[in-house]
């Protein structure tokens, strides 16, 4: 039992010993630490309606309809859709009536029809865009409202 006891004792002695060496370490000895983040894909529209009346019967010219304040920290960039309800016409429910195509710009870009893009290159914050419509006249128009729909969407890349 001696024995036993006096290898349990070297070993603790030596364990002691061991458990001490890193307070001794060698200078310049160094470590690190690794850091890491993400941030989130984030793309946003404000859509602002101007309320604005259109004109069919004397036509109405590139009227402000409504603005767009774009937020997208994609670095490869977005894409802005403007998209019809009434596949690029303004239709009415009164009895006879045509449906009215019209023309649409966005931030410079035209577009008619169901709808159609305009792409970004890079992030951008706080963009301001115009949206304006062109609708051509016609005298020969049936009595009623008249109305469509646009829908602004933004993705990024």
């Amino acid at each position: 039992m001696i024995r036993i006891a006096a290898a349990a004792a070297t070993v603790l002695f030596s364990g002691a010993l061991f458990a001490a060496a890193p307070a001794f370490a060698a200078a310049g000895a160094s470590g690190t630490i690794q850091l890491n983040s993400s941030v989130a894909q984030t793309c946003t529209v404000a859509v602002t309606d101007a309320g604005a009346t259109l004109n069919i019967l004397s036509g109405s010219s590139n009227v402000a309809v409504g603005s767009v304040v774009e937020n997208c920290n994609d670095g490869a960039g977005y894409t802005i859709t403007v998209a019809s309800a009434n596949n690029g016409t303004l239709k009415s429910s009164a009895t006879g009536a045509q449906a009215v195509s019209y023309t649409t710009t966005y931030d410079g870009t035209n577009g008619s029809g169901s709808s159609f893009a305009v792409t970004r290159s890079g992030a951008q914050f706080n963009k301001t865009s115009n949206v304006s419509v062109t609708v051509p006249a016609n005298a020969q128009a049936i009595a009623g409202s008249y109305a469509d729909t646009l829908t602004i969407t933004i993705a990024g890349k």
